[in-house]
């Protein structure tokens, strides 16, 4: 190992259960984590720092003030300037770690490129904010016979699951068969998907720990400790303090990872999704690509406060603002109903 790479990794180093030879494979190693909100900030920052070689960032969002309070690894700067979360990720753990690659893509993970995203790093970590792509990854994972750790936080209360598939419970295994998880904390995890940091909130110590379990268990996967991974759902509440490590078997009817019905890699469109912490709807748009230049000095006359910053135009339809990037996706803020959103995104982008 070259001398500065030792030193800067000597602490790890010292833990017996990394030592000299798992460092190296950390640093030969790559990961992708799919989500830059609060728990793929402090996940990627984790890793980044440990040495991990290679780093993949895929996020559809930009950052707002309202993400300072518990992601990471941005500053007020970018949420002033907008900035796709990836981009702003990518520059940030660039100047954490100049030894690591770092690759921030900004784009929305959908059945129609899940695969073409994912396909070749041996570890795929979630950072999502909703179980439909949640259902997508465990699907592409499985599909691939990849490892993927599942992770959420709503409030102060966090889960996480670590999937060998073949080996241990897929996230179908869980959260489509019943009630696989043994415990009071295991149920509350499967039954509160519909409990969503809009709804009620979330602290920043919740994601950080969540994001620190899942963390440790990225680099047991890593390093090669595969035998300490996977088949508990893992899950701490850092209000009242109550942590609980509970066992999840493998359904032997499982859709996924016994019959390989992947509904969720097959579908052919992705609902709309109200997305963490706004009221807002996302149109799925993909068929073309735009000009976003463009497109804002077409729609200028007609709107307020066009901005572009050469990664998405932002302009308000009062009381609407809409973000449309270059790939035909939208976020319009102001509303749940998709009826709405849609007939907004026909009138100032087309159809």
């Amino acid at each position: 190992m070259d001398p500065k790479a030792y030193e800067r990794y000597s602490r790890q180093i010292l833990f017996g259960e990394i030592g000299e030879a798992g460092q190296q494979r950390l640093l030969d190693s790559s990961a992708v984590i799919v989500g830059c909100g609060a728990l793929g900030t402090s996940l990627a920052n984790l890793l980044v720092r440990a040495g991990v070689g290679k780093l993949r960032i895929v996020d559809r969002d930009f950052v707002e003030p309202s993400n300072l309070q518990r992601q990471t690894l941005f500053e007020e700067s970018d949420a002033a300037e907008a900035l796709p979360k990836a981009v702003a990720a990518e520059h940030r753990l660039r100047a954490i770690n100049s030894g690591v690659s770092v690759e921030g893509i900004v784009a929305d993970v959908s059945p129609k490129n899940a695969e073409e995203l994912l396909r070749g790093f041996p570890l795929i970590l979630d950072g999502t904010d909703n179980f439909e792509t949640r259902f997508l990854l465990n699907d592409v994972a499985v599909h691939l016979h990849v490892p993927w750790i599942y992770a959420a936080v709503v409030a102060s209360y966090g889960v996480t699951l670590t999937v060998r598939p073949g080996e241990t419970a897929c996230l179908a295994c869980a959260l489509e068969s019943g009630s696989p998880a043994e415990g009071e904390n295991g149920s509350r995890a499967l039954s509160g998907a519909e409990d969503t940091c809009d709804t009620i909130g979330v602290i920043g110590a919740a994601a950080g720990v969540i994001a620190s379990i899942e963390a440790a268990e990225a680099i047991k996967l890593l390093v090669g400790k595969t035998e300490l991974s996977g088949g508990r759902l893992l899950s701490f509440d850092v209000w009242t303090g109550r942590f609980q490590s509970v066992r999840v078997a493998r359904n032997p009817e499982c859709r996924a990872c016994v019959r390989h019905d992947f509904r969720y890699l097959e579908g052919e469109a992705q609902p709309h999704l109200t997305m963490c912490g706004r009221d807002s709807v996302q149109i799925h748009e993909r068929r073309r690509q735009l000009d976003l230049v463009a497109l804002g000095k077409r729609i200028a006359p007609t709107v307020a406060e066009v901005r572009e910053n050469g990664f998405l135009l932002r302009f308000r339809v009062p009381p609407y603002e809409m973000t449309v990037f270059a790939d035909g996706r939208a976020i319009i803020k102001g509303t749940r109903d998709t009826g709405v959103a849609r007939s907004l995104y026909a009138r100032y982008i087309g159809t």
